[in-house]
């Protein structure tokens, strides 16, 4: 049975450690907190967690991308500002909901941003446990 959210939660104990010795939730919620930077170290980082590689690309791939948006379309003459304020809005609300279904183990997908991420973990972060 398919959820019609997109929203699938962590099976099994809900509270496994990841290879950086933080609870999964932990992880992944940090993933978040400092936007495309801390998504980054937690995918160099994380060697076993498929949660919190699937986070941390996610978290890089949808705060760089609301970010160069920003920076394309405050060019834009007359309404610039206003369309990049938006977007800064948008990436303000996504970061506290994406935080908050980190921390309480739900795989939160967001449209575009996490069929982008499952790539690049499929791609990049396919290493055995370490």
């Amino acid at each position: 049975m398919e959820d019609q959210n997109n929203i699938h939660t962590q099976e099994s104990p809900q509270q496994t450690k990841s290879s950086t010795g933080l609870e999964n939730n932990v992880a992944g919620l940090l993933c978040y907190l400092g936007t495309f930077v801390t998504g980054i170290i937690f995918a160099i980082l994380e060697k076993k967690s498929p949660f919190v590689k699937f986070h941390a690309m996610q978290s890089t791939v949808t705060f760089v991308g609301l970010g160069i948006a920003g920076y394309v379309v405050d060019y834009v003459p007359f309404f610039g500002w206003l369309l990049s304020s938006l977007i800064s809005l948008l990436g303000f609300i996504l970061w506290i909901v994406l935080m908050v279904k980190a921390y309480n183990n739900e795989w939160f997908k967001l449209p575009i941003a996490s069929g982008i991420a499952e790539s690049l973990v499929d791609k990049f972060g396919n290493t055995t446990n370490a």
